[in-house]
């Protein structure tokens, strides 16, 4: 009966230790909070660090489109226009007649006929030169008329310049565009300021041909009254103009 006891309370044992003890096959799943937090902390940073890169290449993307922009070239030029507009007056200042805008040829012009040489001479070489100088005052006041003519002819022309030039400036998609619209404005300035002086320098020689005319005329009538009144025979005497019936 002892022996029978025993052999029943070892059996009891050995099956209460097959009951407790897990087979080997089988794992044991342990949460660890602090681990697990730490584990979404570094995931977050790493997250945090693909979103700034990825900001940081839009920017770069971003500044490479605005740079292309600014480096962009405006699509249109004025160049040939205002060349076109400042040859024109050029030949029209070109063509001046008798005396043109050259220094040599002010100055032969005034060693022959103006100034002293007004007075000098036989009386037909006085005459040719009365006679040259008013030709010189009438063909100034001529060419001074052209260039006029031909400066308000290109208003037209810088107008619509103008025109075109400022609305590429307001609708410029950067810098360079909007430099470059800037520059040619000024030329179109600098054109506009070229055909005023070319005017003034028309006039100008008109007024002063004209001016030296008169100068030139009142010295050779005071050589005709010199040559006139010291002629010799010469007698003063009444003169009749009208005789009463």
């Amino acid at each position: 009966m002892i022996k029978l006891r025993h052999l029943a309370a070892a059996s009891a044992v050995v099956l209460s230790l097959a009951v407790a003890v897990p087979p080997a096959s089988a794992q044991w799943i342990v949460y660890d909070p602090t681990n697990f937090s730490q584990n979404v902390l570094t995931a977050a940073r790493e997250l945090q660090q693909i979103n700034n890169q990825i900001q940081m290449l839009t920017n770069q993307a971003t500044s490479l489109v605005n740079q292309a922009r600014n480096l962009a070239n405006l699509p249109m030029s004025t160049l040939t226009q205002l060349q076109s507009s400042i040859a024109q007056t050029q030949s029209l200042l070109g063509q001046a007649q008798n005396i043109a805008f050259n220094v040599q040829r002010i100055e032969q012009a005034y060693s022959t006929s103006y100034g002293s040489a007004a007075g000098t001479g036989s009386t037909t070489t006085m005459v040719a030169n009365a006679q040259q100088r008013w030709q010189n005052s009438v063909a100034a006041f001529e060419d001074s008329l052209k260039v006029q003519a031909g400066v308000v002819g290109n208003i037209p022309t810088n107008s619509s310049a103008m025109t075109s030039l400022v609305s590429a400036s307001q609708n410029a998609t950067g810098a360079l565009q909007a430099a470059q619209a800037g520059n040619q404005l000024l030329a179109l300035q600098s054109q506009q300021l070229s055909d005023v002086v070319a005017v003034l320098s028309a006039k100008g020689r008109a007024d002063a041909l004209e001016q030296a005319r008169v100068a030139a005329a009142e010295a050779q009538g005071q050589q005709n009254y010199k040559t006139f009144s010291t002629r010799s025979g010469y007698q003063p005497g009444n003169v009749t103009m009208f005789s009463g019936n």
